[in-house]
């Protein structure tokens, strides 16, 4: 056992080597590293000249903050902040810590739209050093001015695979196993940036497109941002979705806004936003006890968007969604696929320039960068002559054109407590477009960042023609 030696024992020891003889070395006990400074900001997202309040808990720990991008860029510092270690609630996971503010910072006018980490450092003396991160968005001071392309960050999901506190809105990593149904932004957050957005945001950044930047509660808050721009970004994984994001990005569409989905699982699960979007309800597969049940409010479950009880299934916004796509290299389902997909309609604008004919596949040249994988979105298709057509029966609008398939499929873990499930399905990750005003593109999984990350060809080429098209 390496239990640490108390002070009479390593007294007795050393005496003892002393009278033996054997005159004991003075070494220092090698002292445990320092705790990890953790924190959170008091907003998602803020504008130049708004004061963002840290709370954290830690030890005197300096401070720095850097915009990630195509570079990374240090613009604030401040050493030495007094700060203490504060104790954790048990609800905290729910309605979160009520940690006091221990800095201010005000967005200066010159820090660009864009994801912004603040590095929170301790050195106390005798031991190592420990980094701890938080993170907030800056929105454009001016809406469209500078860029006609708004990416809007995933932070709904983010929250809801942060665990921090006990629970998430998964049982997998929860306390005792146990799913929460209530997840609170004001606690420390498991950001999934730089798995998924990153890629993409350094990829346009050094291709010179100009990006703006929000959240996801600010589809539902701040409603405006969106008619300043020509095309509006969902990457990666964006899977929560609140009834007033969708209806105001669905108003954008139709009012001729375009939108291009470079993500899977998107818009999946319907939840809540609580305290002016501080929190985040949902109740999934236990939608029988979301309070809207007995009321009978059911186009309020915080469940799935496809529910039949809630009509309205995400493939009305995206084209595709989660109850036809699944997995693809991941959950134990299609672990030997490609991770590649099949183009079937390759003379599409999408496609122009990749060279590629019915029948090729694209998205996996690079092993390490494949870009059909976790999870996909697709929509019933009916085959024709070898091609896919959709069957419309799902949600998915009456012009979507299927461009691209590849295999994927559900674990029974998760799908089977739908009572409207059918076992054994196999979906599909599709990649296709629709106009409804404007123009909505998908591509129906997760992992296309990961293909510019990696400069497949087709991937960068097919993005281009996107935002080529629709962002300008």
């Amino acid at each position: 056992m390496n239990e640490p030696v108390s002070r009479r024992t390593a007294l007795k020891t050393g005496a003892g080597a002393a009278i033996a003889g054997t005159f004991p070395h003075k070494t220092r006990a090698a002292q445990p590293p320092a705790k990890a400074p953790e924190g959170f900001s008091d907003q998602l997202s803020y504008v130049a000249g708004d004061e963002v309040k840290f709370h954290i808990s830690s030890t005197k720990c300096d401070l720095e903050i850097f915009r990630l991008g195509a570079e990374q860029k240090s613009v604030w510092k401040r050493a030495g902040v007094n700060s203490r270690v504060h104790e954790v609630s048990k609800d905290a996971s729910s309605y979160g810590c009520d940690w006091p503010t221990a800095a201010t910072v005000t967005v200066g006018a010159d820090w660009p739209s864009g994801y912004y980490e603040c590095r929170m450092t301790t050195r106390p003396p005798g031991q190592k050093g420990a980094v701890g991160t938080l993170f907030f968005v800056v929105r454009p001071k001016e809406p469209g001015k500078n860029a006609k392309i708004l990416l809007q960050l995933a932070t709904n999901t983010y929250n809801a695979y942060t665990n921090w506190g006990g629970y998430s809105l998964y049982a997998y990593h929860g306390r005792h196993k146990v799913q929460g149904r209530r997840v609170s932004f004001d606690r420390p957050q498991y950001s999934q940036f730089s798995r998924w957005e990153l890629p993409f945001v350094q990829w346009a950044e050094k291709n010179g497109y100009q990006l703006d930047y929000c959240v996801n509660s600010d589809l539902e808050f701040r409603p405006e941002l969106l008619k300043h721009y020509k095309l509006v970004l969902s990457v990666g994984h964006d899977e929560y979705w609140s009834a007033p994001m969708r209806d105001n990005l669905e108003k954008y569409i139709g009012d001729g806004g375009n939108v291009a989905f470079f993500s899977g699982n998107a818009c999946c699960w319907q939840v809540r936003s609580e305290e002016n979007g501080r929190a985040l309800t949902c109740w999934k597969q236990n939608f029988g006890d979301d309070p809207k049940y007995n009321r009978d409010q059911y186009p309020d479950l915080s469940t799935l968007w496809s529910h039949y009880l809630v009509n309205r299934p995400e493939n009305a916004l995206t084209g595709v969604g989660f109850l036809w796509g699944g997995y693809h290299r991941s959950h134990g389902q299609f672990m030997d696929g490609s991770g590649a997909y099949t183009a079937h309609r390759p003379d599409h604008w999408l496609f122009a320039g990749t060279g590629l004919k019915r029948g090729d596949s694209f998205g996996a040249k690079l092993p390490e960068y494949k870009v059909v994988g976790y999870e996909c979105d697709g929509c019933e298709l009916a085959w024709k002559d070898g091609l896919p057509f959709p069957t419309y029966t799902d949600g998915t609008p009456k012009n979507f054109e299927v461009l691209a398939t590849a295999p994927a499929k559900w674990h029974p873990d998760d799908c089977e407590w739908y009572e409207k499930w059918q076992k054994g399905r196999v979906g599909h990750a599709v990649v296709g477009t629709y106009a409804r005003g404007g123009t909505v593109v998908t591509v129906g999984s997760t992992d296309w960042s990961f293909g510019l990350r990696g400069n497949d060809p087709n991937i960068t080429r097919i993005t281009k023609n996107a935002l080529d098209k629709l962002g300008r």
